[in-house]
């Protein structure tokens, strides 16, 4: 039952202006679903934009500076998500878009949980120490989402093997993130690299200014391919799973599953220069990646097992 005071055309509204400004490729790709899951992948972006940018200090990915206190920021998050999903108005707009698609769509629980682990991570400053716990995190913030956004697509709860590779695709999407946006990020103060990583190419992790110095852009550059390198095998069993999606989600997921995969691409094809300018994906190119998906979308997938695949605990 949705609660009166939910007003969902305005919400959908105000959601799907904050995923034109926060994730022009989402917003590109959510066209192809149809109406009703494009309106709750908004609604449910929506909530995910907010906490990150409450996390980060950003408006809408925008312009991010270390907030004062990330402790009450984080209290807040979890105090706003916690009375959405009860039920009551929050007077936030992406809090209440999430309470509304919540109350449509069974999302398993422990996904929210676990999105909600990402940031209190962020806010703690926190490092991965190695492979392991780095794709825990890439898990936590994007893998957790794709799970979440295979419920709204339609996914059974209980069909874990279906929802585990919505979350790869998640974590292939964050690992193309940390690569373009290594340098950026140090810049900031943030290091999502394993720590035994920088230290084997000679990087100090305790020192992020000198990860983001001009004479370590090869070491970096490195490390960026063994990111997008490490990705693939994700974006490979996360089409298998999209084959079992409706035709038009299918669409969809592998569209962007494409957009994003070739922005981790076109990091490693730049090499040391990826980072002199933001890497981005055309207009032009996105059009060709689209027209791929859908001839990837009217063919048979190519089942691909989970092996030596990171895998949330049940």
């Amino acid at each position: 039952m949705i609660p009166a005071a939910r007003d969902r055309p305005a919400l959908v509204a105000a959601s799907g202006a904050i995923i034109s400004e926060g994730s022009k490729s989402f917003r590109s790709a959510s066209r192809l679903f149809d109406t009703t899951t494009r309106e709750r992948s908004w609604l449910l972006y929506a909530w995910c934009r907010a906490c990150d940018d409450l996390t980060d200090g950003q408006t809408l990915g925008h312009d991010a500076r270390a907030p004062d206190d990330p402790a009450a920021g984080q209290a807040r998050i979890e105090a706003l998500t916690k009375a959405a999903l009860a039920g009551q108005p929050t007077g936030e707009t992406p809090f209440d878009a999430l309470g509304l698609v919540a109350a449509e769509v069974s999302i398993p629980a422990r996904t929210i949980d676990d999105h909600l682990t990402g940031f209190a991570l962020d806010a703690r400053g926190w490092t991965p120490a190695d492979e392991q716990e780095m794709l825990a995190y890439c898990y936590y913030v994007a893998g957790a989402v794709g799970s979440m956004m295979a419920a709204v697509m339609g996914v059974d709860p209980k069909d874990r093997d279906t929802l585990d590779r919505a979350s790869d695709l998640g974590i292939a999407f964050q690992l193309a993130n940390i690569a373009r946006d290594i340098v950026p990020d140090a810049r900031q103060g943030r290091v999502y690299l394993p720590r035994d990583w920088l230290v084997d190419a000679g990087l100090d992790p305790d020192v992020p200014a000198s990860i983001a110095a001009p004479q370590a852009r090869a070491a970096v550059a490195r490390l960026a391919k063994r990111l997008v390198d490490l990705s693939r095998n994700y974006r490979k069993s996360a089409r298998t799973g999209a084959s079992r999606l409706p035709f038009r989600a299918r669409l969809a997921v592998l569209a962007a599953a494409n957009v994003y995969g070739a922005i981790g691409e076109k990091v490693v094809r730049r090499g040391a220069q990826a980072w002199d300018s933001r890497t981005v994906i055309s207009k032009a190119e996105k059009l060709l990646h689209f027209s791929s998906a859908f001839a990837m979308a009217m063919s048979p997938a190519q089942a691909t097992p989970r092996t030596n695949l990171w895998t949330a605990s049940a």
